[in-house]
């Protein structure tokens, strides 16, 4: 393994970290230009602003939302990493069809997101975020378990 991919890899361990411990502003570090895109909710959060707008709407429902790195591997231009997604809805959640009270009910769900880097760089250009919405809002008694 080359040392961008150790260094990439140390990036993204700081990332997660920082979104545990709720630095957000050290987790803007970790970035070269801010940018996630949520996969299982179609969500884009492009800039500085709006990254930091995606931290207040994510942890106003979940605010003890926390990760737990399962395996990072690097990859051509990025790293996926696999981790676990924990948290307590303990705030509304904010949805299309209005606020959804809270449950007081926990999630954990296994997720994946692909960090990605310019080329020979080990600064995040984008975290893309894959993850099964309905397993979250069945666990939260908001749905009905996704079929096996």
């Amino acid at each position: 393994m080359s040392t961008l991919d150790e260094r990439r890899k140390a990036v993204v361990r700081d990332h997660m970290e920082g979104e545990n411990r709720l630095d957000f502003d050290a987790v803007i570090e970790t970035f070269k230009r801010p940018r996630y895109e949520l996969i299982g909710s179609g969500g884009v959060f492009d800039g500085k602003a709006e990254v930091r707008r995606y931290f207040e709407l994510s942890r106003m429902p979940f605010p003890d939302q926390r990760n737990e790195p399962i395996a990072l591997t690097a990859m051509e231009n990025g790293v996926l990493a696999e981790f676990w997604l924990m948290g307590t809805h303990l705030g509304p959640l904010k949805t299309p069809a209005g606020d959804i009270p809270p449950t007081g009910k926990s999630f954990r769900v296994r997720m994946a997101a692909l960090f990605l880097f310019d080329d020979g760089g080990d600064g995040i250009v984008c975290e893309r975020v894959y993850f099964d919405q309905l397993s979250i809002l069945a666990q939260l008694g908001l749905a009905s378990e996704p079929a096996k």
